[in-house]
């Protein structure tokens, strides 16, 4: 558990100076807290409620990194980044990204779907449209959703985060 806590920390350090920086150039101010456990307990009713939530987010990804298996969750994130892209030209080499990264046979993220959609999503990424990976997309979201994401729930690192902190004047982090 402290291997989780100092990744989870690390990776929401990172991600509150990127965001710190974003938010300067548009005017807004964000910071991550450690979430209210009547917060964190949200995530137990639905698997969206996780994936909405920054902080909810940054702790799945950790758990799924513990588990040596996160390809999913940044496959997942990755096609969510290339149904936003707006331009052809952008949309074509994010997809030629995607399909090298976790798709193609050996690839360093490589996701766990069946030949049939790894076939398909080849053949799509010709002409890359926002749907291309869909059919991989929901596979894996149902991977996490029906293995990792229970798992998760049951986890020690979960678990504490849903327990009331015993007030002590001092502001607890992670």
């Amino acid at each position: 558990i402290k291997d989780w806590k100092m990744r989870l920390s690390y990776f929401l350090q990172n991600s509150a100076s990127s965001a710190k920086t974003k938010s300067k150039k548009l005017g807004k101010h964000h910071t991550y807290f450690r979430p209210s456990p009547e917060e964190a307990e949200l995530w137990a009713e639905a698997f969206d409620e996780l994936l909405a939530n920054k902080y909810g987010l940054a702790a799945f990804r950790a758990f799924l990194k513990s588990e040596f298996c996160e390809e999913n969750i940044e496959f997942w994130l990755a096609c969510e980044d290339f149904k936003k892209t707006k331009s052809p030209q952008k949309m074509t080499s994010k997809a030629k990204k995607i399909y090298s990264d976790f798709i193609e046979k050996e690839a360093p993220k490589e996701i766990n779907i069946d030949f049939q959609t790894k076939d398909m999503i080849a053949q799509n990424i010709q002409e890359a449209t926002r749907t291309c990976f869909s059919a991989a997309q929901k596979r894996v979201y149902s991977l996490m959703e029906s293995n990792s994401y229970p798992r998760f729930l049951e986890s020690e690192f979960y678990q504490q985060l849903c327990q009331k902190m015993p007030i002590t004047g001092v502001v607890q982090g992670i």
